[in-house]
């Protein structure tokens, strides 16, 4: 069954249930050609619970690389996946940026008032994430990063004034069910579906979400 959550613009966020780490990940994997890697897990600890980096002020806890060499492990295989997390089954759940997609990165405020605009003009929309830090992640073709701030900057802005990042090569997300230690588990602003396999490029994004950055300055 699936449970809503009500934000800014009365947008609503499936959350996932009854479905494993394991199992999310190999579908990642097997059916949106998304390199999967497992992150670390949280573990019991003075009746709540403690990320299994050992980090008391752990920052994510639950849900960060678990290794230096995460970028080199990450897979596309759907077989390699379900072995990996078959090893430690409560692994997060996380995705490298810079292969097959980039993410833009907004608060959460300015990312449903963008993902209203983007409907209201129509605009072909790719998955896109809410996390318990309450930030939203909108997937796009890579290549993201080198664009945005030119971009931007031809909208009025300077880049540096928007709270508007984008997450390209060498950095990840972590994908739902993710939990965020205590606070939560990552969700699905707008799902991965069939119709939103083919992921718009940041061009055509970009002047929504940045009216929506300015607006929530």
């Amino acid at each position: 069954m699936e449970e809503t959550i009500r934000g800014t613009e009365a947008a609503q966020i499936p959350q996932q249930r009854g479905t494993s780490l394991l199992e999310t990940a190999v579908r990642y994997a097997e059916e949106r050609h998304w390199d999967v890697f497992p992150g670390t897990w949280l573990v019991p600890a003075d009746g709540g619970q403690r990320c299994s980096c050992e980090d008391p002020a752990c920052a994510a806890p639950g849900a960060h690389p678990a290794r230096g060499d995460w970028a080199a492990q990450a897979t596309g295989s759907a077989t390699v996946a379900r072995r990996m997390w078959q090893k430690q089954p409560t692994a997060s759940v996380l995705l490298p940026t810079g292969r097959t997609f980039d993410a833009i990165d907004v608060p959460e405020t300015a990312g449903f008032l963008a993902l209203a605009r983007m409907r209201r003009m129509e605009l072909a929309l790719g998955p896109v994430t809410l996390t318990p830090d309450r930030r939203m992640r909108f997937f796009v073709l890579p290549g993201a990063a080198a664009k945005v701030p030119d971009l931007v900057r031809r909208l009025g802005w300077s880049p540096h004034v928007l709270d508007l990042g984008v997450l390209g090569e060498g950095a990840y997300v972590a994908a739902p069910p993710t939990r965020l230690g205590t606070w939560g588990a990552v969700q699905w602003a707008c799902r991965p579906t069939a119709a939103n396999r083919w992921l718009p490029d940041v061009e055509e994004l970009i002047s929504p979400l940045t009216y929506a950055c300015g607006r929530d300055r």
